[in-house]
């Protein structure tokens, strides 16, 4: 930064993350007291692999991220009435992961038009970790034309020294986790590339905050510059642990709102009631325990049902616009914008409709109705009658 004068505005974080579609994150399961063992949520059967390509700003902003699907072809369902940003990117790779083609269309195509207007001094810095599509010429040379000057962390340090490993991805993940959970919970067993589409901006914009940003960019110690905030963190400091404050129970009760609330009152009640009859255990606190035991279940069951209710109605709405996104092919031999794959769609809707179309409807039933033959006498071999009505018999 020092040999080329970069200032900290023209600083990026550029790294890639990887996804199991239909992998949910760690939850809590609420169930009975009564219940043995430890209950499960079961994970949805779909494993396929989907990596996003992220880069951030020292500042706190990030770039358009580039979706990476396995397969080989792009579908019009992806771009069909979508709601993601028009400056957003689908690849598609045999396996899922990022290729050396990949990685040199996204600093051609996302990386260098979205940073070249907001480039403050003449160099920008791009720190990367040393994966193979990113050491490759083509990628120094146009690093080169655009004065961008990549730098490689050393290995096995991505956790300490990038800051999208350090504020940025857990929560990502953690959110992408607690969607596909919840959708698990509803009764949808099967996760698709639709359904990730529509899961990731709500979780990107839950983790990708400025303040997540800054804080990573400042946790790995770039900036500001400090290596000690790594350097740090490999030492043991002992620290004297702050007693407990003491808690007042002489405040006036409240009505309780929600199970904590209601805990607490509980626990001032039965302190009140010891005090009252002397007996550490006696008829009233039990019937005292019974009505919270019974308020607490039916709380809880009321919330989990009201929940439910909205999320089966949000669900159900999704699903049937689902339905309605095309399943055809689109033939491209790189990677599409969201904008792009649009206007192919919309392009071919429109040919469609001007292209000239032969008269291949069915014919009115009318057309088609049968008329029966004339009969033919056995007699005289004639059209037009039978052998009971035939001339020729009468006048024999």
């Amino acid at each position: 930064m020092m040999q080329h004068g970069i200032v900290y505005e023209d600083v990026y974080n550029f790294d890639e993350t990887g996804y199991a579609m239909g992998l949910i994150a760690t939850a809590k399961v609420v169930t009975r007291a009564d219940m043995y063992g430890r209950r499960q949520v079961i994970q949805p059967g779909n494993r396929e692999w989907v990596t996003s390509i992220e880069c951030v700003n020292s500042m706190g902003w990030a770039l358009p991220p580039c979706i990476i699907f396995k397969g080989s072809v792009h579908i019009e369902g992806w771009y069909q009435d979508s709601k993601l940003p028009h400056n957003w990117r689908i690849e598609v790779s045999p396996n899922g992961w990022t290729s050396d083609q990949i990685g040199l269309r996204w600093l051609r195509k996302v990386f260098i038009p979205e940073t070249t207007s907001r480039t403050t001094g003449k160099y920008r810095l791009l720190i990367l970790d040393g994966h193979g599509s990113h050491l490759t010429p083509e990628f120094d040379k146009v690093c080169s034309e655009n004065d961008i000057i990549p730098i490689c962390m050393p290995p096995h340090s991505s956790n300490y020294c990038q800051p999208l490993d350090a504020s940025c991805f857990s929560p990502l993940k953690g959110a992408y986790g607690s969607w596909v959970a919840n959708q698990m919970r509803q009764g949808f067993n099967h996760m698709d590339k639709l359904d990730f589409l529509e899961a990731y901006p709500e979780a990107r914009k839950q983790a990708f905050t400025p303040d997540n940003i800054k804080s990573g960019f400042r946790a790995t110690g770039l900036v500001p510059f400090n290596p000690e905030e790594v350097l740090g963190r490999f030492t043991v400091q002992l620290k004297t642990p702050t007693p407990p404050g003491s808690q007042s129970t002489n405040s006036a009760p409240k009505t309780p709102y929600n199970l904590r609330q209601l805990e607490k009152q509980a626990s001032t009640v039965k302190t009140l009631l010891k005090r009252h009859t002397g007996s550490p255990i006696s008829l009233l606190e039990m019937q005292l325990d019974k009505m919270i035991k019974g308020h607490e279940m039916a709380l809880n069951e009321g919330i989990l049902a009201c929940q439910g209710i909205q999320e089966l109605r949000a669900s159900h709405e999704k699903q049937l616009q689902k339905r309605k996104r095309s399943r055809r092919q689109i033939t491209a031999e790189e990677g599409l914008s969201i904008q792009e794959g649009q206007a192919l769609v919309q392009g071919r809707s429109q040919e469609e409709e001007v292209m000239p179309t032969t008269s291949t409807e069915p014919a009115p039933m009318a057309e088609y109705r049968s008329v029966r033959a004339p009969p033919r006498c056995s007699d005289c071999n004639t059209l037009g009658h039978k052998w009971t009505h035939c001339p020729n018999r009468d006048s024999n």
